[in-house]
């Protein structure tokens, strides 16, 4: 159930943090300091492939900003990876964890490679290789990696034990981990379970409805799609439409997502449009198109733009996807008054859950898997209220007000620490 991602990721977070900075007075120089990153290590790694060939394979890790706690930020093997997508990808994690009041700032890291083409051998050979170049810029208490698009539990557990061989006994210093291996309860599942929570109360709060009987399309049915759109449908919400990177599936009256879960789950090459609890309907931009009462574009960057926004049929839209709707899109869909729950509160589920993993291994505590969910169901609940009474408050769409919260948050802590 992995979606596409081969477009390239350049977010454009700083455009909000920029306009955010207008409304708040802040100076160009802060400004200018908060937008650019810490550090930017880029380094080439040199793998001996099982056939006899040699590659060399770029590196990266992007620290953008510790004013609030340790650097934070996922490991992306991908062809597409570059130095710019690792600056844009950090940069949101710094606003996204100030906007879920989580002590961490924004990192990104990755190495431009596509992990298909790797054996389970090779891949684990430039897994420590990427630790050995990155040893001196990492750490528990400095910059906190964990799983992304084309890492996964397997890579974080060479992680740990690579930089466990060279600095010593480490599990904290990334998360994502296997269960076993001082991994957490609930992380696999946090960002969809993230996004069901959020949807709750942007239905409660802000649209002044209820969950069950609502309806949502969404499009992108990978690990966080899938998994919000089993939350959303446990929780009342009817799934009506879900779409992949191949195909997609319609039902009127609701998908059963825990079957076509289960569906795609019976072969690797398993179909949405072979579900038979649905109808085969095409994956194209026309899927975002659909009568729902919420879109959830859950996929890849930049989905809605200026000209998907007027066409399309929703009363409002959670932006599941980091980037998903680009700043044309959102100019639009205000203009049209279709609300909007921005990324950078909706995709918090991940960075909150990261938070709970680390704090775990640095206490050596284990929490029960309920603990984890009532905990996060917090963290969410208390970012929409503050996210949600300033918007109102101040006459501000949602993304603004989540921008102004963090800008907010970081400046304090910059003056408070002496660096302002």
């Amino acid at each position: 159930m992995k979606e596409d991602t081969t477009r390239e990721i350049i977010l454009p977070t700083d455009v909000y943090v920029t306009e955010a900075a207008k409304r708040q007075g802040v100076a160009d120089g802060v400004l200018r300091a908060i937008i650019n990153p810490d550090k930017e290590v880029t380094t080439s790694l040199v793998l001996a492939r099982e056939n006899g060939e040699v590659d060399q394979f770029l590196a990266y890790r992007v620290q953008h900003n510790n004013t609030l706690g340790p650097f934070k930020g996922g490991i992306v093997f991908h062809p597409a990876v570059d130095i710019e997508s690792m600056r844009s990808l950090a940069s949101l994690n710094t606003w996204k964890a100030a906007v879920m009041n989580v002590p961490f700032g924004g990192a990104k890291g990755g190495i431009a490679v596509d992990p298909g083409t790797l054996s389970e051998r090779e891949n684990q050979k430039l897994t420590r290789k990427y630790v050995n170049a990155m040893q001196e810029v990492l750490g528990p208490s400095t910059d906190i990696p964990s799983s992304d698009i084309g890492t996964d539990e397997r890579n974080m557990a060479w992680i740990f034990d690579q930089y466990s061989k060279i600095k010593g006994y480490s599990p904290a210093v990334v998360t994502g981990k296997p269960l076993h291996l001082h991994g957490s309860y609930g992380r696999d599942s946090a960002g969809g379970r993230g996004i069901a929570i959020a949807a709750r109360e942007f239905l409660r709060k802000t649209l002044k409805s209820k969950l069950q009987g609502t309806t949502f399309a969404i499009q992108g049915f990978g690990k966080l799609g899938s998994w919000a759109a089993q939350y959303l449908a446990d929780g009342g919400g009817r799934v009506i439409a879900v779409c992949s990177s191949e195909t997609a599936t319609f039902n009127e009256d609701g998908l059963d997502i825990t079957a076509l879960r289960a569906h795609l789950q019976t072969s690797p090459g398993a179909l949405l449009a072979e579900f038979k609890g649905g109808q085969a309907i095409s994956n194209d931009t026309s899927f975002l198109e659909m009568p729902c009462d919420i879109l959830v574009p859950a996929a890849i960057a930049g989905t809605i733009t200026g000209q998907i926004a007027e066409r399309v049929q929703c009363g409002a839209v959670i932006e599941a996807g980091n980037g998903a709707i680009t700043p044309e899109g959102d100019a639009v869909l205000q203009r049209r008054g279709i609300p909007v729950l921005p990324d950078v509160y909706a995709h918090g589920g991940f960075m909150v859950a990261s938070f709970f993993e680390w704090t775990q291994n640095i206490t050596n505590l284990r929490w029960e898997e309920d603990e984890v969910a009532r905990k996060l169901d917090m963290h969410m609940v208390d970012a929409f209220k503050i996210i949600s009474k300033i918007a109102t408050d101040r006459r501000l769409t949602l993304r603004q007000a989540a921008y102004d919260v963090a800008l907010q948050r970081i400046t304090q802590a910059d003056k408070n620490r002496g660096h302002a």
